[in-house]
């Protein structure tokens, strides 16, 4: 699907509120094996990017991409904030003009690479890379019922975080005590992809429905 400006801005606003909206069960995740504030910080920042919608939106989408990023730098505390940052930053640089499933895919491989580098982190470290990666991987692998595929790799990403012992992050400090928890990256990236592949797969009624909350304010 094309990504036009109305699109462009009903995705960056819904995953922007996705985050707001799960705030506290993040903190919750986070309380148990980390600082506590990956909810609340996530919360900071994308209410940063909300109120700056309008302004991102108008941009171009590789533009805005790198837009949403450097708020997130800026405004998010802990590692969250460079990781995401990263993450957006590296996509708005790569991503394509054509925006084609393959071209995205080659995008947010380049985006992961970077967040590997960024957080000195892998695959099995108990981290958003294992959403990122195995989503990577069936975005790259297409085929039918992609949307649904996308949706179910990340959901059962983030519960194989759950037996895991952290490597990477404040949960790394905690040892064997880390398995038993959903890391809070995992899940907040979870959620991400399913808002966005929610967006994509709503196309126009999506957007009918950021029009109508405009015209509610």
């Amino acid at each position: 699907m094309p990504i036009d400006q109305q699109l462009q801005r009903v995705l960056i606003g819904e995953v922007a509120r996705c985050m707001v909206t799960h705030a506290e069960e993040l903190t919750a995740l986070d309380q148990a094996i980390g600082d506590g504030d990956h909810g609340l910080n996530m919360k900071r920042g994308f209410e940063a990017v909300l109120a700056e919608l309008d302004k991102t939106a108008a941009l171009p989408m590789n533009e805005a991409l790198k837009a949403v990023g450097m708020t997130l730098v800026m405004k998010v505390g802990g590692a969250s904030g460079p990781l995401y940052g990263t993450l957006l930053m590296t996509l708005g640089k790569t991503f394509p003009e054509l925006p084609t499933r393959v071209a995205i895919a080659q995008a947010f491989s380049a985006a992961v690479d970077a967040v590997k580098a960024r957080g000195k982190s892998d695959v099995q470290m108990k981290t958003m890379l294992d959403v990122l990666v195995p989503v990577l991987a069936t975005l790259s692998a297409g085929g039918a019922n992609l949307y649904a595929r996308l949706r179910a790799s990340a959901e059962s990403a983030a519960a194989a975080t759950v037996p895991m012992q952290a490597v990477r992050g404040r949960a790394s400090f905690l040892g064997a005590r880390s398995v038993g928890h959903m890391d809070p990256g995992a899940r907040s990236s979870w959620l991400m992809i399913q808002t966005v592949v929610d967006v994509l797969e709503r196309g126009g009624s999506a957007m009918k429905q950021d029009e109508n909350r405009a015209a509610s304010r």
